[in-house]
C-alpha cells in the first residue's frame, strides 16, 4: 500500500487540479476518498483473486483512483450519471481502461443495481454519493447493494453521516461553512461559493441527510453484517459492512 506522501503525488499527477481543489474546498473529503481506498487495499490483500468492485457516483475519478491503486487484481465498474464528471474521469483515468481494469456506466446508480446478477460483486465502494439520494431511492440502493453482493462481500463508503446530536452536528456544519467563506473567498471564487453553499442546504434537508444511528441500523435491517462507522472526521465518516 503507498503511503501518504505518495499517494498524494499519484493524485495530482493524474488527477491535476481536481484532486487539488478538492482538497483547497474540502479537505477532508479527499482524505476520505483515500479511506475508501485503504478499505479496498485491505479487502483485496484477504482475498486470492480478482476482484469486481462496483463504484456508485465515480464523479471526476478521485475515489477511482485510490481503489484502482489499491490492488492490481481488481476491476473497476464505475458508476455515474453526469456526463461532464465521468468524461473528466474517462480522460484521466484513461490508462487503466486501456488496460480493461476500468468501465465507466453513465446510468443511475439503482438502474445499473438492478441491471446486475445477484452475488456478482465483490465490493461495493462509494464516496460523497449517498448523501446526495433522497432517503426513499437510498433505501432502495442499500437492498440492491445487499443483492448484488457475493456472501463475504464489502459495502464501503466514505460520506457525510450527520451526528445523532443535532445540536453538536449543526455546531460542526457552521464550521464548515466558515471554512468554505474562508478558503474561496481567499481565491475570489465567490461563484464556487455559492454552488457549495446552495448544495449544503440539499445536503442538510431532513429527506436527505444520513444521521449515524438510522444509516447504520438501516444497512443492519437490509441483512448487513459487522456494521461499523469508523475515522470520523467532523461529519465525515467511513461505514463498513460485509454480507
Amino acid at each position: 500500500m503507498m503511503n501518504d506522501k505518495q499517494l498524494e503525488a499519484m493524485f495530482s499527477g493524474v488527477i491535476g487540479t481536481e484532486y487539488d481543489t478538492l482538497k483547497l474546498i474540502c479537505p477532508l473529503a479527499a482524505k476520505m476518498s483515500q479511506l475508501v481506498g485503504d478499505a479496498v487495499a485491505d479487502y483485496a490483500s484477504k482475498e486470492a483473486k480478482e476482484l469486481h468492485v462496483l463504484e456508485l457516483g465515480g464523479g471526476t475519478g478521485i475515489t477511482t483512483l485510490s481503489i484502482l491503486l489499491a490492488n492490481e487484481a481488481l476491476s473497476v465498474l464505475s458508476v455515474d450519471s453526469e456526463p461532464t464528471m465521468q468524461n473528466q474521469a474517462k480522460q484521466s483515468l484513461k490508462q487503466w481502461s486501456d488496460a480493461g481494469r476500468l468501465t465507466f456506466d453513465g446510468r443511475d446508480a439503482l438502474s445499473v443495481l438492478k441491471s446486475l446478477e445477484s452475488d456478482s460483486i465483490d465490493m461495493v465502494a462509494s464516496a460523497y454519493t449517498l448523501h446526495n439520494f433522497l432517503d426513499s431511492y437510498r433505501a432502495e440502493v442499500i437492498q440492491e447493494i445487499y443483492r448484488v453482493l457475493k456472501k463475504g462481500g464489502q459495502f464501503v463508503n466514505g460520506d457525510r453521516y450527520g451526528l445523532d446530536d443535532i445540536s453538536a452536528h449543526t455546531r460542526m456544519i457552521q464550521q464548515e461553512v466558515s471554512g468554505y467563506f474562508k478558503a474561496l473567498i481567499a481565491i475570489s471564487k465567490l461563484d464556487v461559493l455559492e454552488h457549495w453553499i446552495v448544495h449544503l442546504f440539499s445536503d442538510e434537508s431532513e429527506n436527505h441527510v444520513m444521521r449515524e444511528s438510522f444509516s447504520l441500523q438501516q444497512l443492519a435491517d437490509s441483512g448487513f453484517e459487522q456494521v461499523k462507522l469508523a475515522h470520523r472526521q467532523e461529519v465525515n465518516a467511513l461505514v463498513s459492512a460485509f454480507k
